[in-house]
């Protein structure tokens, strides 16, 4: 089993950056592949980016492609979601998911969630 705690949203502009990192418990945290996910208001949680055990590969969701960086750091149990040229469409809770099957792009793959960080991202 394995614990996740995002940390790293805020309020930004449009155009603006923004890290968030997801620190996971456990000493197993390198086998699992982890995601990342949105989610607005009155819309369902919807697919960012993945990424497998090792780091590569990654997958990204079109909207986002170009614009977000997802990575790892084994060794210190995290993995990181780099935001760039942030939208106000980008604006949603951003939650962290882990899962043992590998990187995958569905919620239901994923049974470890973080509580989620908010991102704001204003015009």
């Amino acid at each position: 089993q394995v614990q996740l705690v995002e940390s790293g949203g805020g309020l930004v502009q449009a155009g603006g950056s923004l890290r968030l990192s997801c620190a996971a418990s456990g000493r197993t945290f390198s086998s699992y592949a982890m995601g990342w996910f949105r989610q607005a208001p009155g819309k369902e949680r919807e697919f960012v980016a993945t990424i497998s055990t090792s780091g590569v590969p990654t997958y990204s969701a079109d909207s986002v492609k170009g614009r977000f960086t997802i990575s790892r750091d084994n060794a210190k149990n995290t993995v990181y979601l780099q935001m760039n040229s942030l939208k106000p469409e980008d604006t949603a809770v951003y939650y962290c998911a882990a899962t043992l099957v590998g990187a995958a792009f569905t919620t239901t793959t994923y049974p470890y969630w973080g509580q989620g960080t908010q991102v704001t991202v204003s015009s």
